[in-house]
């Protein structure tokens, strides 16, 4: 595989922005950690379809280390594997669970985006429509017109908003503390835009939020009731869902999440997402996730041709964003795909086009800040590079 497209992966995001829970010495990962469940399911693709299943095996082996404590991967189409690695909780060395629930991060983006696409099909929101239209008085007079195409391809010139800290150490702190979506846009407003609108293409959550805005002004009804009745029941997503207001848990079976700060593990599992909203609050496990892939993929979710906005990247330099999805190339293969990150969790969904191969895993990584290549090495590029 090219270093390039290394590279473009892992910084996509595949390690995650992490912090929470108390404080606890750095345990000692006892020999007797069960080893990795790693049996393929049924039907099996010959060696030369599926993924190196050898490599994802090897991926898992050694669970829980420095890097992480835990990992689910889930690999489909010409070739299915399966495996489950790591612990539930390192202070007890219970084994990892395989259908726990996680902070998926900003793969929460692809549903904010099915979501506006869907209205859009339905004639109840116009992509050429402008956020001074739809959310009156939410953009002082600096701004342009921003459409939600804008929005949705990460083109709006919207600045970042809000934080309650940027790096583990200063949000660790504010863990508990809310921050409201307006709040995160207020203060992204205030700092005027970054750049004319359509012009160039910057990754970042506010153009999301913004996003969870419009949808629960246009149906009067919350952002996460709106993503339980138009993408999760159609889908048969029964173990998805959202916080309710500032709860800080991961209700139901769940892997804890670490991070390493200040030299000692802490247990990061905890945390307030009210501030990510509809950029990355989603609670989901990988069964889930692979139904919304395929869904998506399929045009279950979103019809055409709408569904052409989350494969088309917009007219401006070094774009590799659709609408939410973004384009990879591993091996020759193009890949669409969504990295998410949060506190203890980083998360990944992708597959080529006609969905001849998919992937979901989602790893509890310890690592932060890191460049992450280390965990895309392991768990990303094997079920790919075949």
């Amino acid at each position: 595989m090219h270093r390039t497209a290394r590279s473009a992966l892992v910084a996509a995001g595949l390690v995650a922005a992490l912090a929470a829970g108390p404080l606890a010495a750095v345990p000692a990962f006892a020999a007797s950690v069960p080893p990795a469940s790693t049996a393929p399911t049924a039907p099996r693709a010959s060696a030369a379809e599926g993924p190196d299943a050898e490599a994802l095996a090897a991926a898992l082996s050694g669970l829980p280390d420095h890097d992480a404590t835990a990992a689910l991967l889930r690999v489909g189409g010409d070739g299915t594997w399966r495996g489950t690695a790591g612990v539930r909780d390192v202070s007890t060395g219970a084994p990892a669970l395989e259908n726990a629930r996680f902070r998926a991060g900003s793969v929460t983006k692809v549903v904010t985006a099915s979501i506006v696409l869907q209205l859009a099909a339905e004639g109840r929101v116009d992509l050429d429509g402008t956020v001074q239209h739809y959310l009156p008085g939410l953009l002082t007079r600096d701004f342009a017109p921003v459409t939600v195409r804008q929005l949705l391809n990460y083109t709006s010139g919207l600045r970042p908003g809000a934080s309650l800290g940027d790096t583990v150490e200063d949000g660790y702190a504010h863990r508990f503390e809310t921050l409201t979506p307006r709040e995160v846009v207020a203060a992204a407003v205030a700092q005027g835009p970054a750049y004319p609108p359509g012009t160039r293409q910057t990754y970042g959550n506010i153009h999301y939020t913004v996003l969870g805005m419009l949808i629960e002004k246009v149906t009067g009804d919350s952002y996460a009731h709106q993503a339980r009745v138009r993408v999760f029941r159609p889908l048969g997503m029964r173990h998805s869902s959202f916080p309710a207001g500032a709860d800080p848990r991961v209700h139901g079976p769940h892997n804890r999440g670490y991070d390493w700060i200040d030299g000692r593990l802490v247990d990061v599992t905890d945390w307030n997402m009210t501030d990510r909203f509809a950029a990355g609050d989603l609670i989901s496990t990988t069964a889930d996730l692979e139904r919304l892939l395929v869904g998506v993929f399929r045009g279950r979710v979103v019809p055409e041709p709408q569904l052409r906005e989350m494969f088309t990247l917009p007219d401006v330099p070094g774009a590799r964003y659709g609408a939410a999805l973004e384009r990879f190339e591993v091996d020759g293969k193009v890949i669409w795909g969504k990295t998410g990150s949060r506190p203890g969790y980083a998360t990944v969904i992708a597959a080529t086009p006609d969905l001849s191969r998919t992937l979901v895993y989602s790893v509890n990584s310890t690592d932060a800040k890191g460049d992450g290549l280390g965990v895309a090495q392991r768990f990303a590029f094997p079920a790919f590079n075949r």
